[in-house]
């Protein structure tokens, strides 16, 4: 910059008619000191399952859930193959239905999926009809079905849906006379896969291991309660002295083990970095820091999404249930409340999901009041929490699931499993190791949470599988 003979800058006499008489905004930035944020990550959520189950701590890295003795129900989904608008039925899956539970003949199983046919219905169609001899089985390759019968004083009653994977009509393999208990109704286009038992009984005459399968699902595998736990047997309202019943609780000879797992990366510092650039931020604390975070919000994700533990694939198919029209609704909620009765602690839901669920409220003039959780003021629904988690997918076809979760081990909940006090521990169930300084003056950190779920009886947990987030009901 050169300066007149008057003491103005050229600079001021070319950009401006008035001449500069402060300092500048900008030269005098550079004197100044910033203010700085600590560094920010779009990808933290507010992590809500983390911080709302009870945490055991789990010793050994095993945890094992004892459970009384159940029998076994065969209450699985079926599982199909397709081949353009081919769909068949894979015949190990045959296995999944009740009067075939435990049955392992590939060549009968292969012949009995052979059989089945396939039909496409449209919504509306019925299937069954109330009061008609049951003489099929239906499986359920695509779509839902709603299952209606006559009520208490001779009207029309909901008694559920069935979806993809599902299957009725079972018990027409063991009984020859059953009529249907129900209406079967498409609510959407489906594909169904039927077996008659016509052509069941001439598969049967052939295969002894059939007949003996048969013979045996027909007979009481044991006296069971309403949740299929080995009986107790106790005395009550009797008068004198009757001679009491003997008993004892059986348990499951092999209760399941969740080991726990583990989420790890290594975090690396150059030592210049952390030697010179350490003000007015410690350059590692804020590597670690956002670092932890990930960690945390990768285990939130597997503790629903994993295939061995996660809570979604965890759930009893007892209580997997499917929305009524399509979209999330009320009575959809109603319902898993129904499955969930004791003690329920807080729905799980994508934030879409819990979005799709206010205008279905909004439509009917239904507008739930919030509640307090921990000083944040969250949806609820019959004063149950319902709380944002944006680890729960959703589809391609705009369809997510709705968990609905009791907690804590005095509850018979769903518990969150860790281990405390390990080794440089920076968290409970987290720790950050030193790996050393490498040639090329890198400081490498071991960063390790481990942790799992546990779900200790079926009724805990149950799922509200293909809402739609998309379509108006």
């Amino acid at each position: 910059m050169t300066v007149t003979e008057s003491g103005t800058s050229a600079e001021g006499v070319q950009g401006s008619e008035n001449p500069q008489l402060s300092l500048g905004r900008a030269a005098a930035r550079n004197l100044a000191t910033t203010t700085k944020s600590v560094p920010q990550m779009q990808g933290i959520s507010s992590r809500w399952l983390l911080k709302s189950l009870e945490w055991v701590q789990v010793n050994g890295g095993a945890y094992r859930v004892n459970r009384r003795l159940n029998y076994a129900v065969g209450d699985g989904r079926v599982t199909f193959s397709k081949a353009g608008t081919e769909v068949s039925v894979i015949p190990a899956e045959l296995g999944e239905l009740k009067p075939l539970k435990g049955y392992d003949d590939e060549e009968v199983l292969a012949e009995l999926a052979r059989r089945f046919e396939q039909q496409e219905v449209a919504a509306g169609d019925v299937l069954v009809e109330f009061g008609h001899r049951a003489d099929r089985v239906f499986l359920i390759a695509h779509g839902k079905i709603s299952k209606t019968g006559p009520g208490h004083y001779g009207d029309e009653t909901a008694l559920g849906v069935v979806k993809d994977g599902d299957y009725f009509g079972a018990q027409a393999l063991v009984d020859d006379d059953g009529i249907w208990e129900f209406t079967a109704k498409a609510s959407t286009a489906c594909t169904v896969l039927t077996l008659t038992r016509q052509d069941f009984e001439r598969v049967l005459e052939q295969s002894e291991s059939l007949q003996a399968q048969i013979e045996q699902a027909s007979q009481d595998s044991g006296r069971s309660n309403d949740f299929g736990e080995a009986e107790i047997d106790i005395s009550s309202g009797h008068d004198g002295e009757p001679l009491l019943p003997g008993t004892f609780v059986d348990y499951e000879t092999s209760p399941r083990e969740y080991e726990l797992s583990v989420a790890q990366t290594v975090l690396r510092v150059h030592s210049r970095v952390s030697d010179l650039y350490n003000q007015p931020m410690d350059q590692t604390e804020q590597q670690l820091r956002l670092t932890i975070e990930a960690l945390r919000e990768r285990q939130e994700h597997e503790m629903i999404n994993n295939t061995d533990f996660g809570l979604l694939h965890n759930a009893d198919f007892t209580q997997r249930i499917a929305t009524r029209t399509g979209p999330p609704t009320p009575d959809d909620f109603d319902d898993l409340l129904a499955l969930v009765w004791k003690d329920p602690g807080f729905f799980l839901a994508h934030p879409r999901t819990i979005a799709a669920f206010s205008r279905e409220c909004s439509k009917r003039g239904i507008y739930p009041t919030g509640t307090d959780l921990g000083g944040h003021k969250v949806p609820s629904w019959r004063g149950v929490p319902i709380l944002p988690c944006n680890k729960i997918p959703v589809s391609q076809t705009s369809t997510s699931s709705v968990l609905l979760i009791r907690t804590g081990e005095k509850n018979q909940g769903v518990v969150g499993l860790r281990q405390i006090g390990l080794p440089d521990e920076y968290e409970p169930g987290l720790n950050v190791r030193f790996m050393g300084i490498s040639e090329q003056a890198i400081i490498s950190y071991l960063v390790s949470t481990y942790y799992s779920a546990a779900v200790l009886v079926p009724d805990a947990l149950a799922v509200l599988e293909a809402a739609e987030l998309g379509r108006e009901g």
